[in-house]
């Protein structure tokens, strides 16, 4: 399936938001820092489904190194988003059937899932959960024939690097897959 080839359609952000979370975005954006985390979170109290608070919340924890809290924020735009393009609940459920079912309903969240997960996929790498970070980016380039996602270079740079696999700061050290 190639997910580049898409019509106009309106993006996650794009979507009507409520104004109340719209100004807490956007003083999360204002004074980055420490309390953006604590701002994001009260919009996420307000509409936990708010993909531009979740990703504005994974994008905080990825750049604080907080690869952990990083792949539970992806976990959960999947969850949001698989929902919405009748996605299986588990990942590794995903066929080719379930992306064209899911193009059906947005071409835009479907490429927007495989993100979330090549997300959660290179986070699990980060903190060498080697295993679990591969097979997430295998599933990714399975169902992205074109490599759109541009999930196989991380899977080649896994596979080139096998032998010489170094966890980063405060990952626990394993063996690649």
């Amino acid at each position: 399936m190639d997910l580049q080839e898409f019509s106009a359609e309106m993006l996650y952000f794009q979507e009507e938001i409520n104004p109340e979370i719209e100004a807490l975005v956007n003083e999360a954006a204002q004074n980055y820092g420490p309390e953006s985390e604590n701002v994001l979170k009260r919009a996420l109290q307000i509409d936990s489904s708010n993909l531009m608070v979740l990703i504005g919340l994974y994008r905080f924890y990825y750049y604080q190194n907080r690869y952990e809290d990083g792949v539970e924020i992806a976990h959960q735009v999947m969850d949001v988003v698989g929902k919405r393009i009748e996605f299986p609940m588990n990942w590794r459920d995903i066929s080719m059937y379930s992306v064209i079912n899911g193009l059906t309903h947005s071409f835009c969240l479907v490429r927007l899932y495989f993100f979330a997960l090549k997300a959660a996929g290179y986070l699990h790498l980060r903190m060498a959960n080697f295993e679990e970070g591969r097979a997430m980016l295998e599933k990714v380039v399975a169902m992205d024939s074109a490599d759109r996602v541009g999930a196989r270079l991380l899977l080649e740079v896994l596979d080139k690097n096998k032998a010489d696999v170094l966890a980063f700061p405060g990952a626990k050290q394993q063996e690649a897959c």
